[in-house]
Formats: structure tokens, C-alpha cells, sequence
């Protein structure tokens, strides 16, 4: 018995360091296919991270449009799309208003997350059309002083060139350049609704 079950141990050998060779290389074959076929890039954002510990919110002795108190934490617990204009609001100004409500549309059932800002920079009457087109949208006035003294802008930008995003804790994280590709936008905006787990 021993002569005849004698020759089956080299085949089990063999097969158990095949199965060894295949555990160490499946790794290597895998990421070998994935950086050279698949080819992935670095992750990266769009938008600008910002370090909210340099740009904490403060109290903009902001107002609703008839007057009453109303600061920018009040929105907290939701995630915030943020411009910047004066009530005249000039063709770029109508097109963030646009872009927000739109972005925001994009992500379906998880739209009601995200929270529509206009900080207004003066007293002026706003157009009824704008008010009937982009209801939801929360027009707060504030001193454009003290809203620069907060928002950073990019080198040769004003603060109304950009899109700004308030984090549902209140951190301000997030700048689009002036003239941002609203496509890339929604990824990032993507991004970062799937991924919080808060707001």
C-alpha cells in the first residue's frame, strides 16, 4: 500500500506550490493591468480646498430681505452653495444663480441636503423675476466688507467670481474658479454627497 499511494505526493506537492505561486503573483499581475491598462490619474478636486481653520465663519450682522437677523449658521446641518453679488446682479450673477439651482436639481433624491446662498452687497431692490425664478434660494444681505473679510479669492479675482461651499458644520471648504466649468462642479458636488454622512 505504501508503494502505491508513494507516487500521488509529488502531485500534491506540485499543486500546492502552484497554488502559492498564483496567491503572490495575482497581486502584482493586478496592479501591473490596473497602472498600465486602466491607467488611473491622481484624485484630485476641482475646487480649491480650503483649510476651514483659516476661514472661520463669522458673524456677518447679516439680514433676510425684510430685515430680520439671519447669519449663514442657521443653515447648518445642510451642505451650502455660496455667491456673492449685489442686488443688480449682472449676467455672471445670473449664471451661478442658475448653476446652483441646476447642481443641486443633479442630485436627485439627495437635492434637499444642499442649501442655496446669495449673499447680497447692498441695499438695492431685488427683481421680482429672479425672486419667482430661483425660489429656495436664501437671499441674505450682508456688508460686502465683512463677507471679504472672510471669503478668500483667488489672485486677480474679485469674491463675486466665485462659487463657495459651506460643509453642513459650517467650515467653509471649498472654491470654484471664476468661469467654472459647471460639470466638473456636479462631480465634485457628487463627490461629497456620497461620501458625508452628515447633512
Amino acid at each position: 500500500m505504501s508503494e502505491n499511494s508513494s507516487p500521488a505526493k509529488p502531485k500534491r506537492s506540485s499543486a500546492m506550490l502552484w497554488a502559492v505561486l498564483a496567491v503572490c503573483i495575482a497581486p502584482i499581475a493586478a496592479s501591473y493591468f490596473y497602472y498600465y491598462v486602466v491607467k488611473p490619474g491622481p484624485a484630485t478636486n476641482y475646487g480649491a480646498l480650503l483649510d476651514p481653520r483659516q476661514y472661520p465663519m463669522p458673524n456677518l450682522n447679516a439680514r433676510s430681505l425684510d430685515g430680520q437677523p439671519r447669519e449663514l449658521a442657521s443653515l447648518n446641518g445642510k451642505w451650502r452653495m455660496l455667491m456673492v453679488a449685489p442686488a443688480a446682479c449682472a449676467e455672471s450673477c445670473r449664471e451661478k444663480l442658475f448653476q446652483m439651482r441646476q447642481l443641486r436639481l443633479t442630485q436627485g433624491r439627495e437635492k434637499d441636503r444642499i442649501e442655496r446662498v446669495w449673499l447680497i452687497t447692498d441695499e438695492q431692490a431685488l427683481d421680482t423675476i429672479l425672486l419667482r425664478e430661483y425660489d429656495g434660494t436664501h437671499f441674505i444681505r450682508a456688508e460686502r466688507a465683512k463677507i471679504a473679510a472672510w471669503l478668500p479669492a483667488e489672485a486677480s479675482t474679485r469674491i463675486e467670481d466665485h462659487l463657495y461651499f459651506i460643509d453642513p458644520l459650517g467650515n467653509l471648504m471649498m472654491r470654484y474658479p471664476k468661469d467654472a466649468d459647471p460639470h466638473k462642479i456636479k462631480k465634485d458636488l457628487n463627490k461629497l454627497i456620497k461620501i458625508s454622512k452628515i447633512g
